[in-house]
């Protein structure tokens, strides 16, 4: 049984009707007459011609495909953040090569030197290691929220600072008066860490006593939560605060159980505000784990495509930042959802 050779270029130029260079401009995206790319277009389909991507990248020395290194696609933020880039680069006629680096450094350092190596036409980064000084000067990137001391490279990120304000000034609106901070945090600076910044800056506008837990990111932060509450019990068993910003919806999740688990009522008692819009199912109309400070996940993926990919010759600002906005999702007493 013999095989069938897969159509040529030269196939489909002979089905059109056009010469060889005609056939090329149309694939290559370089305008032809109306008449041409139609012809030639039709001769593709019914030839069922695929396009050797790889040899094309060869060729105009660009691949049409861009790497995203996240940390993993277990986290719902980071999984959410990848398919909305992943859509944003489909619609400009890109593919993803995705690469979860777990937030090990040696493997984004190996990712960012595969990427290069296999010509990738940009690299779209959420890492939280120091690889600044070993991303290559000529290889397009674009990071979501860290800035590194040593390069100059564009970020996108959300306000988190007046995210941080808008947490506290909604658990004042409804009815807190000692709103605590619980941040378990990257030891590489980041966009995330002026969350901090906006629950200081609002305890002091509002005449707060600043009460918090700031560690580094570790394993042992169920125990670190149990003993912050042990310390913050009056002698009626009563607690010293009634309400919770948590820099992140899972730590924040995370201290909604162990508040039901010591006979806290959340709501009732506590009212508890994350940052990030984590939903449950992952999909834009499911609900919270928690309420939340909501990043724009969709525009801030779109964002970033969109920078990297805009061959417009005016350097892109270091730092572009989207508004960030609290939702409802059953952990405070917000009067708006409970009409």
């Amino acid at each position: 049984m013999t095989s069938r050779k897969a159509p040529t270029m030269k196939d489909v130029a002979k089905e059109a009707g056009v010469a060889l260079g005609t056939v090329s401009k149309v694939i290559n995206g370089i305008p032809v007459s109306e008449k041409n790319r139609l012809k030639v277009e039709a001769a593709i389909r019914a030839l069922n011609y695929e396009v050797n991507t790889y040899a094309r990248g060869l060729k105009t020395q660009k691949s049409n495909l861009v790497a995203l290194i996240i940390p993993n696609t277990t986290n719902p933020f980071f999984a959410a953040f990848t398919d909305h880039i992943e859509a944003a680069l489909y619609k400009r006629g890109l593919r993803l090569l995705l690469c979860c680096a777990d937030g090990i450094p040696q493997k984004e350092i190996d990712y960012l030197n595969m990427a290069a190596n296999n010509k990738v036409d940009g690299i779209i980064a959420l890492t939280y290691s120091d690889i600044g000084k070993f991303i290559p000067p000529s290889l397009p990137i674009v990071v979501f929220d860290r800035f590194f001391e040593n390069r100059v490279i564009p970020r996108v990120a959300s306000d988190n600072f007046s995210g941080g304000c808008l947490a506290v000034e909604k658990l004042l609106e409804f009815g807190c008066r000692h709103p605590i901070y619980i941040r378990f945090h990257s030891v590489f600076p980041g966009e995330s860490d002026k969350r901090r910044d906006g629950y200081l800056y609002a305890c002091e506008k509002y005449g707060l006593t600043p009460d918090y837990i700031d560690e580094v990111d570790t394993d042992d932060a169920l125990s670190i939560m149990k003993d912050f509450i042990r310390k913050h019990r009056r002698p009626d068993n009563s607690l010293t605060f009634d309400g919770v910003f948590s820099h992140t919806d899972y730590h924040g999740y995370m201290f909604y159980q162990l508040l039901l688990s010591e006979g806290v009522r959340v709501p009732q008692d506590v009212q508890i505000i994350g940052f990030d819009g984590i939903r449950k199912f992952g999909n834009r109309q499911d609900d919270l784990f928690i309420s939340s400070i909501c990043q724009p996940v969709e525009q801030l993926a779109e964002k970033c495509v969109e920078i990297l990919t805009s061959e417009d010759s005016v350097t892109p600002p270091s730092l572009t930042l989207l508004p960030a906005y609290y939702q409802y999702g059953g952990t405070t007493r917000d009067p708006a959802a409970l009409r």
